[in-house]
């Protein structure tokens, strides 16, 4: 078996040499035209994503960026499948491949610190073939889901299949189920799928599943908890005289005034518009961080505002 080296530079559209703004800039820009809760032509556009998130997941990740960088080292920038001995302790035992879950092989292989082999509930490890004749209970299997933040908040069914395969006999056995995704599922919670772990020896029960949520990088907001956080860009006059604007939440746009006297970095609260805190019925909040920006090249009219107001203002940070 061999799992098919990705590109994630490429897949971003990035050089190997590019800088973490490079890489947060291209992610932005390509998940605003392919993210499922965003893209206006929808066919392909959840594939695609995957691949971007997946990219964007490894490259914005300085530890997770050498390891593939060294990666990338023994396949060749061609992309040159990997052989069972690259999988690093797998050649023994059984192997799992996931389906639905939003995550490649590659990806879940090298990246996704799932627990392959699972928890053992005998000692005897001779369970993988049943030394001893008898039953005993499957192994519990451990991967990863990727949840967008649109069905962390509203829930959602997931097709996902479990393939198990014994790579001494090379049989295989592949499980297709419905994973229920509740509102409010949490980065890093784990859901317990039962009986849809490694199956029994000898006639023993199948052991469990668990998919720990990963959350999906979104191009507008990232998350604390139940709390959405959202970064806002206005211009030095809006953060001076005040403004009132449109800023994008999970549920809709809302009007949002910004205080007269911003500055960068402050934080401004919206109750209640997060994401949902599990069954009790509540909402984290929605925090806007404000980011005074400068126009980039000022006209001659506007520079010479500019120095207008160098000459009447009394303001001088450096006293």
């Amino acid at each position: 078996m061999s799992a098919q080296f990705k590109d994630y530079y490429a897949i971003l559209g990035v050089g190997r040499e590019a800088s973490p703004e490079e890489i947060k800039k291209a992610f932005r820009k390509l998940a605003r035209l392919y993210h499922p809760d965003m893209a206006q032509e929808k066919t392909g556009a959840e594939e695609r994503f995957k691949e971007i998130n997946e990219a964007h997941e490894v490259l914005s990740d300085p530890e997770k960026r050498k390891k593939y960088d060294r990666l990338g080292g023994q396949a060749g920038v061609g992309g040159a499948p990997f052989s069972e001995r690259d999988y690093g302790g797998m050649a023994e035992g059984r192997e799992f491949h996931f389906g639905g879950t939003g995550f490649s092989d590659f990806f879940e292989h090298y990246f996704s610190g799932a627990t392959r082999y699972g928890f053992p509930h005998d000692e005897d490890e001779g369970g993988w073939s049943g030394v001893g004749g008898r039953a005993r209970r499957g192994h519990d299997i451990e991967g990863d889901i990727l949840v967008t933040l649109d069905e962390a908040m509203r829930g959602t069914q997931r097709p996902v299949s479990l393939q198990v395969m014994d790579r001494r006999t090379r049989r295989a056995q592949t499980h297709s189920f419905q994973v229920r995704i509740p509102p409010g599922a949490m980065d890093g919670r784990r859901i317990r799928v039962p009986g849809q772990g490694e199956p029994g020896v000898m006639g023993g029960p199948a052991g469990d599943l668990y998919l720990r949520v990963r959350y999906a990088a979104h191009p507008d907001f990232t998350t604390r908890e139940a709390d959405v956080m959202h970064e806002l860009l206005v211009a030095p006059w809006e953060a001076v005289l005040g403004a009132e604007v449109v800023v994008p939440t999970l549920d809709g746009s809302i009007k949002l005034k910004v205080p007269a006297g911003s500055e960068s970095g402050q934080t401004l609260r919206v109750k209640g518009r997060g994401l949902p805190k599990g069954k009790s019925g509540e909402r984290g909040d929605f925090l806007v961080l404000i980011q005074v920006v400068l126009p980039p090249r000022p006209s001659e009219a506007e520079r010479a505002l500019w120095e207008q107001l160098r000459s009447v203002s009394s303001f001088n940070p450096h006293s």
